[in-house]
């Protein structure tokens, strides 16, 4: 039983927006992205960190969560900046009821199991005081108390952070996530949201006590990372 995570899959299966028009990685990106998920297997447990398809509403992007629904095993989805087709979790759970989709769970306000460690995380947000705007500033607080009530649900249990946005680049950090990770003793942080070269400014590595790893579909050449 492994956890895989991969970001970004920007999956247009429903609608006329595909990747393929940028070129070089994401030529073929479907095909790509079939070949690479089909390491996972039944018992495995993928963590999707947003920015899952095009779709502007829940039927544009049925085609696209069928896609995600065949990948084999649990599938643990967040919210990306590009998720049009977002509403409620609840609208989210009965159109996937309808359609059989049955092994999507969303991370949104709460947290996983798996095994002895708790699968935690949020979407999270830019936001640099020098570009201050009161949308910023609560669209933070907001990803902020969502991030909290995830980790809170987790207990005692070691905690792994699955966001959308970066929390920290070469040239910035959002200090209060930072804050919050190392509030609950977060050692393991993975991100997407980067792409081509947008790529360069992600920070991997140790950033204090906490592993950051980028996991954005086109960086990991279409693989799911194998996170344990």
């Amino acid at each position: 039983m492994s956890l895989y995570a991969i970001g970004d899959l920007h999956l247009s299966l429903g609608c006329s927006k595909p990747m393929d028009v940028f070129g070089g990685r994401w030529e073929n990106y479907v095909e790509k992205l079939r070949e690479g998920l089909s390491i996972i297997k039944p018992g495995d447990t993928t963590v999707l960190c947003g920015d899952l398809t095009w779709g502007l509403n829940l039927e544009q992007a049925e085609k696209d969560f069928e896609f995600i629904s065949n990948i084999p095993g649990r599938k643990i989805i967040l919210k990306g900046n590009h998720d049009y087709w977002w509403s409620t979790a609840n609208k989210a759970y009965t159109f996937f009821r309808e359609k059989g989709f049955e092994d999507i769970f969303i991370l949104n306000n709460n947290s996983y199991e798996y095994g002895d460690l708790a699968i935690c995380g949020t979407r999270g947000w830019f936001y640099e005081e020098e570009k201050d705007t009161e949308h910023d500033a609560k669209m933070l607080r907001r990803e902020l108390m969502r991030l909290e009530t995830s980790l809170k649900s987790a207990g005692d249990k070691e905690k792994i952070v699955f966001l959308h946005y970066p929390p920290k680049l070469v040239f910035y950090e959002c200090s209060e996530i930072i804050n919050m990770l190392r509030a609950y003793d977060v050692k393991k942080c993975f991100f997407g949201h980067l792409h081509s070269a947008g790529i360069n400014a992600a920070f991997l590595g140790d950033y204090m006590g906490i592993d950051m790893k980028l996991i954005s579909a086109d960086f990991l050449n279409f693989y799911p990372y194998r996170v344990m």
